[in-house]
C-alpha cells in the first residue's frame, strides 16, 4: 500500500453535521476500497489567500492515509463531484 495525504477545503457555509458528513463519506470511501486511514486533522475555518468560489474562507480538513494508487484515483474523483469542495489535493508521502 501507498501512503497519501490529502487536504480539501469545505465551504464555509456548511453546518456542523452536513460536514461531518461529507468527512464521513471521505473515510468510508477510504475504508470500503481496503484503505487505512492514519490520521485525520481538522484544521478549522481560516481565511483563504485567495477567493475562491467568491469564498474568503474555508474550513480546512487533513486526511492521512495508506491505500492502493486506485483508491486514490477514485478519491480525486469523488472530490470533483461533491458539493461543498472549494479545493482539494491528494500527495503521495515518503513513508
Amino acid at each position: 500500500m501507498i501512503s497519501y495525504e490529502t487536504v480539501f477545503i469545505l465551504r464555509p457555509e456548511l453546518d456542523e453535521e452536513k460536514a461531518g458528513e461529507v468527512v464521513e463519506k471521505f473515510k468510508s470511501l477510504i475504508e470500503n476500497h481496503g484503505g487505512e486511514i492514519t490520521k485525520l486533522e481538522r484544521w478549522g475555518k481560516r481565511r483563504l489567500a485567495y477567493d475562491i468560489d467568491h469564498q474568503h474562507e474555508g474550513v480546512y480538513m487533513i486526511i492521512q492515509f495508506k491505500a492502493e494508487s486506485a483508491v486514490a484515483r477514485e478519491l480525486d474523483r469523488v472530490f470533483k463531484i461533491t458539493d461543498g469542495i472549494l479545493r482539494h489535493i491528494i500527495v503521495q508521502t515518503a513513508a
